[in-house]
């Protein structure tokens, strides 16, 4: 079987590259020829400048990464649609309840406004967004099949674009196959943050609860430590970058919490597993952006948690995305997101009562098992399988 994919990948730092380099290669592990028509750059190849100078009919399947802010998956598959009407083309959508949240054009006169400085731009995309979301809904309704990562999402997408129950199944989020490794011991108290570190991911709300938990209970200081691991130069849509790791930095000093925070920047790949296996639990404070809030709910879920539950460790996440769902399986907690008193009574549970940290690291482990990357391909094989059967077109 023949796929063409289009999604961002390797060179390019965003979650959704990372996702789709694994699932390329489990694809082809498969036993499938996975194509990336817009991009050859592993070969030495130039990226595709128009639709024809790829022969999409050569293909079973046209498959498509939509989501973090990007539209230029979004923009091939309106064109592709257009010239090719039957073409089977499948989709998963990271965020969920949209396919692209906002257009990077808008028509005349909103048009004008996006030339104009903050926050012209934004009013222009609130403005536009009716437009954008009764193009959304035609796209959504001539795919073939749409694929979210978590049922939430999946029931979100299917209402808010108006489609039939089974145009829209669940695949969740593809993780390594990683050689099981018992807890450290519990104490000191490891606690990671793992992710792009940039600003919405509530890592604030993280620093704040530590401290207070350690205001509250002295008698944990040098008992409990925090690593903050991952990427600090992630490619973003939605907001600028600025200082933002020098304010954590200052954030922690004014806390206190120097002496019991680790740093763990820019992780290479190869390092993820040790890191996190080295930690008790994850800890993500993520916060929904109250901008895209405007134009809808995010109800994704986060390749960390894949990770997590690689990895055999438990989370508390805040109720961000369909974080609810994911831990809803023994494999960890929620709180209300932004709210750190309450992500602080979650830390103190766990000096508590440390045993609930084994029982959330075997359901993740457990969890981790039944979502190994070859697992997750044999079901999309099976999503493309049906989608490839009458493909017939002709280009116009």
């Amino acid at each position: 079987m023949r796929i063409a994919l289009l999604a961002p990948l390797p060179m390019e730092r965003n979650g959704i590259a990372d996702y789709a380099v694994h699932f390329r290669q489990a694809l082809e592990e498969e036993g499938m020829e996975v194509l990336i028509p817009l991009r050859h750059p592993e070969h030495g190849g130039r990226p595709a400048r128009r639709l024809t100078d790829f022969d999409w009919l050569s293909v079973d399947v046209v498959h498509a990464e939509l989501g973090g802010g990007r539209v230029r998956e979004y923009e091939t598959l309106l064109r592709l649609r257009q010239r090719y009407p039957r073409l089977p083309i499948t989709v998963t959508v990271h965020d969920p309840e949209r396919l692209v949240w906002r257009r990077r054009q808008q028509p005349w006169p909103l048009s004008l406004l996006m030339q104009q400085r903050s926050p012209w731009p934004q009013v222009a995309t609130v403005l536009g967004d009716p437009m954008t979301l009764r193009e959304e809904r035609t796209l959504a309704s001539s795919l073939t099949q749409l694929v979210t990562l978590t049922e939430t999402g999946a029931n979100a997408l299917r209402q808010r674009l108006r489609l039939a129950p089974g145009r829209v199944v669940s695949i969740p989020h593809g993780n390594r196959v990683v050689p099981e490794a018992p807890l450290p011991p519990l104490e000191p108290l490891r606690l990671l943050y793992f992710g792009f570190i940039y600003r919405g991911k509530g890592i604030e709300d993280l620093l704040d609860a530590l401290a207070k938990l350690l205001s509250e209970r002295p008698d944990w200081c040098g008992r409990i430590r925090l690593t903050l691991a991952g990427g600090t130069a992630p490619e973003i849509t939605f907001a600028a970058q600025s200082d933002y790791l020098g304010e954590l930095r200052e954030r922690a000093f004014r806390r206190g919490l120097n002496d019991c925070l680790d740093w763990q920047l820019d992780l290479p790949e190869e390092a993820i597993v040790t890191t996190i296996q080295a930690h008790h639990l994850l800890v993500l404070p993520y916060r929904e952006s109250r901008k895209l809030a405007i134009l809808g709910a995010q109800r994704g879920t986060s390749g960390v948690l894949a990770w997590a539950m690689a990895c055999g460790r438990g989370v508390i996440t805040s109720d961000a995305r369909a974080f609810a769902e994911e831990t809803s399986h023994g494999n960890g907690v929620t709180y209300p997101e932004g709210d750190v008193t309450a992500l602080t009574e979650r830390l103190r549970a766990l000096i508590d009562h440390p045993r609930q940290l084994v029982s959330w690291a075997q359901h993740a482990a457990q969890l981790g098992a039944t979502r190994a990357w070859p697992q997750t391909a044999q079901r999309f094989r099976q999503v493309f399988e049906l989608a490839s059967r009458g493909h017939t077109d002709a280009p116009r």
